[in-house]
């Protein structure tokens, strides 16, 4: 059986430095997908969510695993793009209104059609309950910056703030929504030893 590291193939965007923002060009990627609103931490619609990424995306890999093809993989880490209506109103105090995106990404050799099969055989042994808000969808973001936070997630403030700073400072402005990638799991991981990705979208200041 051929086993395979999806997260270390892009190394480049899973593991950037934790002290100084860089930048990153993060390709198309395919990925599962749920909308909701609220504090992801308070949100019993954001676990849900990700309570239904995880019961697909294990039945994707088993369902490759277990086929002619013969490939294991780790299921990769679960990511949240987090946006308000009203891009000034974007506050770390005011998570209760933050809309957000959770997702996982698929390996390349999973297409929509095996998503569909998938979803249907959990609903008949699983159900989770926000499975039929999930889509699989292809998601670019292309230039970015981002830093690594180790860590609690409340204490992310100056993570961001270092990784804001950056961006002002060489002349960028943001062109898409704030994006954490946490590579691992708060249910058997001490908070100080957190690691979270932050990014964020860029784009030159036009006449800069």
């Amino acid at each position: 059986m051929k086993r395979v590291d999806f997260k270390r193939d892009l190394k480049k965007i899973y593991f950037p430095a934790p002290r100084d923002p860089e930048l990153a060009k993060v390709p198309g990627m395919n990925f599962l997908m749920i909308d909701g609103k609220g504090s992801p931490t308070k949100s019993d619609a954001y676990q849900a969510a990700v309570d239904s990424l995880y019961a697909v995306s294990y039945a994707l890999k088993f369902s490759i695993k277990y086929s002619p093809q013969r490939i294991d993989y780790a299921i990769l880490p679960v990511e949240t793009l987090y946006w308000t209506e009203d891009k000034s109103a974007f506050s770390l105090d005011r998570r209760d209104d933050w809309l957000w995106t959770a997702m996982i990404r698929q390996p390349e050799l999973i297409t929509r059609e095996m998503v569909t099969e998938m979803m249907v055989d959990v609903r008949e042994k699983k159900n989770p309950p926000a499975l039929d808000k999930m889509r699989f969808q292809s998601f670019k973001e292309g230039q970015c910056v981002q830093i690594l936070h180790i860590g609690p997630y409340s204490a992310e403030r100056l993570t961001i703030d270092k990784l804001h700073q950056f961006i002002k400072a060489n002349k960028y402005d943001f062109s898409g929504k704030h994006h954490e990638i946490y590579l691992n799991d708060p249910r058997n991981t001490s908070a100080e030893s957190l690691k979270t990705v932050i990014r964020q979208p860029v784009a030159p200041i036009k006449g800069k």
